[in-house]
């Protein structure tokens, strides 16, 4: 049994030692991972507009990405990959609210150019290493 300045010091020393490690772990992280993960240098103001066009107009509000946001709509990390550019312009630029399988997006009406953008931005998400997220679905069932 510990005494009570020993119970103390304890304490206070795995609180130094676990603080640390959490920031030793921070900084690699911040340093090294993250810039090689996310690939940064391919951030041009194309993807930066995108992603402006997105917080804008209140995406997240209904689609997740990167596991944020609502779950009404689909998750879109990888759409680039699933559906392809064509897909994503087409119910970007639709001037009649699009309703697949009976949810209703908003008619954004977006030009080509804003279309584009955010199209940038969705094919940089999806090249994001996000280490096996989401999951490949398991067609074989």
């Amino acid at each position: 049994m510990l005494s009570k300045s020993q119970a103390k010091v304890f304490f206070l020393g795995g609180t130094i030692v676990t603080f640390a490690i959490f920031l030793g772990l921070s900084w690699n992280s911040l340093s090294n991972e993250v810039p090689k993960r996310t690939h940064e240098e391919n951030l041009t103001p194309q993807v930066i507009s995108g992603k402006t066009i997105w917080e804008k107009n209140n995406c997240m509000g209904c689609h997740t990405i990167m596991g944020e946001g609502a779950y009404y709509a689909p998750e879109l990390t990888k759409v680039y990959e699933r559906r392809g550019e064509a897909y994503i312009k087409a119910a970007l630029m639709s001037k009649t609210p699009w309703s697949p399988r009976g949810r209703k997006m908003v008619a954004y009406a977006m030009t080509e150019q804003e279309a584009n953008d955010v199209v940038a931005f969705l094919k940089w998400i999806g090249e994001v290493d996000l280490n096996g997220f989401p999951a490949k679905p398991d067609l074989k069932k």
